[in-house]
C-alpha cells in the first residue's frame, strides 16, 4: 500500500510541476504576444486556455482519491493540501494570462509608448521567472527560497508603479495615446496579480515544509 501510495504521489507531483512550468510558459507567450501586437499569438493562447484548466480539474480529482483511498496523515497529508491549494493558484495565473491575450485582440490604441511596452515585456519576463522558481523550490522542498519570492514580488510592484506612472504621463503630453496607455495599466494590474499569485504558491510550500502558515503578501503595493 505504502508503495502504491508513493508512487501516486510521484506522479501527482510531476503533474503540478508541469502544468505550472506551462502556465509559466503561457505568461511569457501572453506578455509577448501583447507587446508584439500579435494578435494571432494572442488567439492561440485561448485556443489552448482549456489544457490548463483540464490538467487543474484532473490534479484536483486526483489528490480527492488519494486523501479518500489513502487517508495519509502529517507529513504526506501537507503536500497533498498543498498540491490541492496551489493547483487552483496556477489556474488563476492562467485566467491572468487569458486576460492578456483577450486584450491584445481588441486594443483599440494605435499609437505606443514603447519604453512601456519594453517594461511590460521585462515585468513579463520576471512573472514567468517567479513562476517557473517557486516551482523549482516546490520540488526542492525549499521553505526559505519560498520565502525570497516575497521580495521579488516587490520588485515587479516597483515595476507596475513605473509602469503607471508612464501611462499617464504619456496620456497627459498625448491624448491619442489614452487607448493605449489604458491598456498598459491594464495589463500591468494582470502581471502584479500574477506576482501575487506567485507568493500565495509560496506560502503552500512553507506550510508543506514547516507546517506553518505564513502571510508573505502584507497588503503592501506599489501599484496604488
Amino acid at each position: 500500500m505504502r508503495r502504491l501510495f508513493d508512487e501516486e504521489l510521484a506522479d501527482l507531483d510531476n503533474s503540478f510541476t508541469e502544468m505550472g512550468m506551462l502556465v509559466a510558459q503561457t505568461i511569457q507567450k501572453s506578455v509577448q504576444s501583447f507587446v508584439d501586437h500579435d494578435r494571432e499569438g494572442a488567439k492561440a493562447i485561448l485556443e489552448n486556455d482549456h489544457q490548463i484548466n483540464e490538467r487543474e480539474a484532473a490534479i484536483e480529482k486526483k489528490t480527492f482519491e488519494m486523501i479518500a483511498l489513502y487517508q495519509p496523515v502529517t507529513t504526506d497529508l501537507r503536500e497533498i493540501v498543498t498540491i490541492l491549494k496551489a493547483v487552483s493558484v496556477l489556474e488563476r495565473m492562467g485566467d491572468q494570462a487569458r486576460n492578456i491575450a483577450n486584450s491584445t485582440i481588441r486594443v483599440k490604441g494605435t499609437k505606443h509608448i514603447a519604453s512601456v511596452e519594453q517594461s511590460l515585456g521585462a515585468m513579463g519576463e520576471q512573472v514567468a521567472t517567479m513562476v517557473s522558481t517557486v516551482m523549482e523550490y516546490y520540488i526542492k522542498n525549499d521553505a526559505l527560497g519560498a520565502e525570497a519570492i516575497a521580495d521579488e514580488n516587490q520588485s515587479l510592484s516597483k515595476r507596475a508603479a513605473q509602469v503607471r506612472f508612464d501611462s499617464v504621463e504619456g496620456m497627459k503630453e498625448d491624448a491619442e495615446l489614452v487607448d493605449s496607455a489604458a491598456d498598459y495599466l491594464v495589463i500591468a494590474g494582470y502581471l502584479k496579480r500574477i506576482g501575487d499569485y506567485t507568493t500565495d504558491i509560496a506560502e503552500w510550500i512553507v506550510y508543506k515544509r514547516t507546517g506553518k502558515i505564513i502571510e508573505l503578501n502584507p497588503g503592501y503595493n506599489y501599484f496604488i
